[in-house]
Formats: structure tokens, sequence, C-alpha cells
């Protein structure tokens, strides 16, 4: 009893420790950052820039070696010798849905069945999860918020990183389906072996018939002028307007090919593919379908035996080079979110200009979230969602946060791991 009560001391003390910052109030007055390097995120610099917002968007994008600014009003903020950039966006992650895995009762990124386009990421969203400042302390700003699961996983939605519930978060609501297209091979793992051996999928024909009624269900259903409510063909109808993405996770080449084929078919007007290296053999038909690609972290081991072994170092060069529309992500992982500047950052060492790469996780991500309209790039009318570092945002040394805003919101930047580095730091004498 005596233990019992001990551990559940230990647990409280270190819920009320590890409390996340008080969210942010919206912004009161105009504010500009002058004398900054500014990275607009679409492959211009500004060496001595003047970066101005007021009501949570951007008023002012300019050039301070030759605009004539009136700054009279705003809140001046010198940021010489520091840089701007917007928001790094990360999509394809569980943040908000899961925070420890292996306590059951903190996973809420799975629903059970097969067709589940209703189930909405949003309103499972916990505003108070751990890892969501550890995210933005590395300017992680925005963060896409997915289910998993099934062959059709539910609807993900773009979310601030900051707020005090899931409405105050919310940034785009459920402006994308994901669908697991069904593996043609399967993977089982070989204990006696310690190797993988695959065996074809023998249902593959079955599941792609399901969805090929599925989908067509849905198109009717949108037809019909007067109808019964039905919640999964409903919330499948932005796909056949362009209102809605439609996010097709496939492992192989010949998965990517016949998937977004599939989807073209059945009348989805937008697709983002969600791949590794394969997309490099189908380079060709995504350049040509215009389709973008969120690839994993570049921090991973190959996909295969015979692949390079820095190919997921120089995939998004690669991919740059044949035309495709490159993000990055963290393979639908929570643990290295807050990495994401850095796999940018591994893809310059392969290749990527440094513009390029910036680009891989902020206007191409927001490209392929289809939010490129409010995030994405540095431009006169977008959410003033930016942050200002020391040195080079894609270099662990220097992506030092001085400053960070969502919508215009001044956000507080240290979690839970730099109070506690500092709280032992000074217990110790360690100088910082």
């Amino acid at each position: 009893m005596k233990k019992l009560i001990f551990i559940l001391f230990v647990a409280l003390s270190t819920v009320a420790y590890a409390q996340p910052p008080v969210p942010a109030k919206p912004q009161s007055k105009p504010i500009a950052l002058t004398g900054g390097v500014a990275h607009l995120g679409n492959g211009q610099v500004i060496q001595n820039s003047i970066i101005a917002f007021d009501k949570g968007k951007l008023t002012i994008v300019a050039d301070a070696t030759t605009a004539r600014v009136d700054l009279t009003n705003h809140e001046v903020i010198n940021i010489s010798g520091k840089h701007v950039y917007p928001g790094l966006i990360l999509p394809n992650s569980p943040i908000g849905l899961q925070e420890v895995s292996a306590i059951r009762a903190m996973n809420d990124y799975n629903e059970h069945g097969v067709l589940n386009p209703n189930v909405r990421s949003v309103v499972s969203y916990n505003t108070d999860s751990e890892y969501i400042p550890t995210f933005r302390f590395n300017g992680v700003l925005l963060a896409e918020s997915v289910p998993t699961g099934g062959l059709i996983s539910g609807s993900s939605s773009v979310m601030e990183m900051e707020g005090w519930n899931w409405e105050d978060a919310a940034h785009t609501m459920d402006m994308g389906i994901h669908l697991n297209w069904p593996a043609l091979t399967r993977r089982q793992f070989d204990f006696a072996t310690f190797t993988f051996a695959e065996s074809p999928n023998r249902d593959y024909e079955k599941q792609v018939g399901e969805l090929e009624l599925f989908f067509g269900q849905s198109v009717a259903y949108g037809n019909q002028a007067t109808k019964e409510s039905n919640l999964k063909l409903e919330a499948m109808q932005g796909l056949f307007n362009g209102k809605k993405t439609l996010f097709i996770h496939a492992n192989t080449p010949k998965e990517i090919v016949e998937s977004v084929r599939f989807a073209k078919l059945g009348g989805v007007k937008k697709i983002t593919v969600i791949t590794g290296s394969s997309a490099l053999w189908v380079s060709d038909f995504l350049k040509e379908n215009k389709i973008p690609v969120i690839l994993p972290a570049t921090h991973n081991l190959p996909d295969r035996n015979d692949d390079d072994v820095d190919l997921p170092f120089k995939l998004p060069y690669l991919l740059t080079q044949a035309g495709v529309t490159v993000s990055l992500s963290n393979d639908g992982s929570l643990h290295g979110g807050r990495n994401l500047a850095f796999y940018a950052g591994t893809a310059v060492a392969y290749g990527l200009s440094k513009e390029d790469a910036l680009k891989t996780i902020t206007s191409n991500t927001a490209i392929a979230l289809g939010i490129d309209n409010r995030v994405g790039t540095l431009e006169v009318g977008k959410d003033a969602t930016l942050f200002v570092s020391k040195g080079d945002a894609l270099d662990y040394r220097t992506n030092v946060l001085s400053h960070a805003y969502i919508s215009g919101k001044l956000i507080a930047l240290p979690g839970i791991q730099e109070e506690l580095y500092e709280r032992f730091s000074d217990k110790y004498g360690h100088k910082r």
C-alpha cells in the first residue's frame, strides 16, 4: 500500500510540474521585425528585411535597404544578425492523438473497421500533449494530426502548436482523407533467420474491389439531390470537388501507380502520395500527374538491401531534380518530429540547396496539404506564423529560437526538457 501511495505521489508530482506553457493571447498591436535575414520559403532570401504583421496576418514583407515603410504604430523588434523563417509544417503525424505508446488509454489514433472516412482526428486532439512544446522549440509550428488503421483511416486536420483546446488549435479542419493502399505482398518477420519473408497478398483484388465499390457509392451519393444521411459517404464528398486531398499511403512503385490511377478514375481531384524511396522509380509518372510526395525522415536506413546506404539522405535532392514536389515527415511517428528541420539539413549535405531544403518543410508541405493559400511562405496576406532563429534553422548547433509567432501570437518556447535543463544546471553550477 505504501509503495502504491508513493508511486501515485511521484506521478502526480510529475504531472503538476510538467504542465505545458499557457497558450498565448491574440496579437494586440502591429509588430515589425527589422534587420533580419528573411528566408521566404519560396527560394527567395532578403538579407536586410522588414517583416510586419497585424491581427495575425502578414502586412509587410520588404527589403529594408530599398523600402520606405512607416512603422510608427508598430512594436519594432530589431533582429539584426538573426534569421526569420516561415513556421515549419510537419505532415503525417499522430500529434495530439498519442502520448505514451505503451499505455493503451493514451493512444487515440486508431478506430475499428476498414472504411472509416468519417473518423475525425481533430475532435480527439489533445492540446496538453507534452510533445507540442518540443516541436515548436525547434520551429515546428504547424502539424497534421492523422488517424491510422484500416483501408481508409479517416480525416486529418492541420493543427497549430498552441491553444487551450482543439477548437483553438485547429488551423484547417478535415482537409484530407487517408487511404492505405493494399499491399501487393505481405512481409512477415522470421525470428529463426532474423529476416523478413515476403508472400503475395491473396486478398489484394478483394480489397481493391471494396475500395472501388465504396468510391463508386460515394460519387453516387454526392450526385443525389435528396438522400438519407450517411456519415461515411458524406465525409468522402470533398474529394470529388477539390476541397479535400486524398493522401495515399503506398509502398512499392507498382502500388503508387495503381493507387494514383485508381483515385483519378474515381474522380478524386487532389492527390498526395506518402511513400519512401519507391517514389524515385516512378518519378516521371509523379511529375506528369503533378502528384506531391511526402517522404519519411532522412535519418533512416534504406528500404532495400541493395540500395545505397545514403539513399535516404539524398532522396529529397534526387526527387527534386526529377521535378517532383517533395516534403519531409517523420514516418508517422512522434518521437523525432521536433527534428524536422534537421532532416532537411541532412538533405542539404547531400545535394539540395538550403532554400530548396527549406521548401520541403514549408511551402512544399503547404502545397501537399492544400493549405498554401495561408501558410508555407512569408507573403503579405498570409498567416503570421513564423519564427526567428539566432542562426541557420537547418543546423542542430545554430537553430536557437528567440521569437516564435503563430497567427501573430507570441508563443512561449521553453518546454519541460528546457525547464529541467535549467533546473539542474542551476543545481550543479553548470554554466549556461
